[in-house]
């Protein structure tokens, strides 16, 4: 069986894509016929499954790779409410070196290579000994840096977070550049590019901005606004591709989207759903436009409404906050991919397959 060294993938800060690239990475080595590990070594934020902790993304990897979850392999250590100060008052407690240490090894002797996924910016974790720095040097991994694109931002990021494998001595594979705008892809690998050559470090691609990946869910809009679904619950994992106010309701937007979500007063329900009958029958839009309605405060629906929204199975989110609050609080949502979002799952696959030189990364991690 053929040995690889192991990948880490870091990310210069949050959201910024190292699971897509995670995704991406352990699809498309599938997919060469290799045996393919997942761990999530350092955690932040868990799932009890089972009464075991276990780190939410790795029950999604867990899907597509069909493991079974061993959380002492799998998501060995998680650092959830408390650590911070339980580690600091008894440092000693715990051998976190050690348990990342075993999951390294039982994970490389059953795969030919096993991909870890970092945990927010490269210094998440410093706190226990463990950023994202010291454990790739602890599990002998290469690092797959991913950044957000750019220009002179992008430079000044990859400046600092890679000094601090640069001081662990751990081997930099290259870096992904992530979320590029389409029409500034070639001045961004152009000067990007220039400045990694200068530092010897590997382009390894440029990824698109894709905008459906920042889609949220109609159910992290109802968990935004602390709402409680009242109609059509079974259609939570609707797509919300843009927002518009019952009182600004634009024909433009109807006409673009199939994946509007209606924000409006309770109050104001019933001539916001008229208004968008009455525009979309008269410009021909034969489809609604809608994924679904958040009505705040007070107020009640008539008939001819609550029929519009059993004929389009719209899920309704009742919430006491008003209309601003809501949109303010939807506009913050953090969009990550999970299992409610398969088609996010295989645009990300999609994108890493198009976009990055994965022979490149195996050439690197070639023992």
């Amino acid at each position: 069986m053929q040995k690889y060294r192991n990948i880490y993938v870091a990310a210069t800060s949050q959201h910024v894509g190292k699971t897509t690239s995670t995704l991406g990475l352990v699809s498309t080595f599938m997919k060469k016929g290799l045996k393919v590990g997942y761990c999530k070594p350092v955690g932040q934020k868990f799932l009890d499954i089972q009464h075991l902790r276990v780190d939410k993304d790795t029950i999604l990897f867990a899907d597509l790779i069909n493991f079974e979850i061993i959380p002492e392999l799998h998501s060995p250590v998680i650092l959830g409410p408390g650590a911070t100060e339980m580690y600091l008052d008894a440092p000693n407690a715990v051998n976190l070196e050690g348990i990342l240490r075993k999951a390294e090894y039982e994970l490389s002797r059953s795969n030919e290579i096993v991909i870890y996924e970092g945990t927010g910016h490269p210094g998440v974790g410093s706190v226990a000994d463990l950023s994202n720095a010291r454990v790739a040097k602890l599990l002998n991994a290469g690092v797959v840096m991913v950044v957000e694109g750019g220009i002179g931002s992008t430079i000044d990021m990859l400046n600092m977070t890679t000094a601090l494998f640069r001081e662990e001595k751990v081997p930099l594979i290259g870096v992904i550049i992530n979320k590029v705008i389409p029409e500034k892809l070639d001045k961004v690998k152009h000067y990007v590019g220039k400045w990694l050559k200068n530092n010897d470090i590997p382009l390894l691609g440029l990824m698109p901005y894709e905008k459906t990946l920042a889609y949220p869910l109609i159910r992290s809009v109802s968990e935004a606004v602390k709402g409680v679904v009242t109609y059509n619950a079974d259609f939570v994992d609707n797509k919300v591709e843009s927002i518009i106010a019952g009182s600004l309701i634009d024909l433009k937007e109807l006409k673009s989207s199939q994946d509007l979500l209606l924000v409006v007063a309770t109050r104001s329900i019933n001539e916001a759903i008229k208004k968008i009958e009455f525009m979309a029958k008269n410009h021909g839009i034969t489809n609604c436009p809608l994924s679904g309605i958040v009505a705040t405060g007070e107020g009640q629906m008539d008939k001819h409404t609550i029929q519009y929204i059993e004929k389009h199975s719209l899920p309704l989110i009742r919430t006491e906050l008003d209309t601003y609050g809501s949109v303010l609080r939807i506009s913050k949502i953090e969009v990550k991919i999970n299992r409610s979002t398969p088609w996010k799952i295989n645009m990300a696959i999609d994108l890493i397959e198009k976009n990055v030189d994965l022979d490149m990364i195996l050439a690197a991690s070639k023992i």
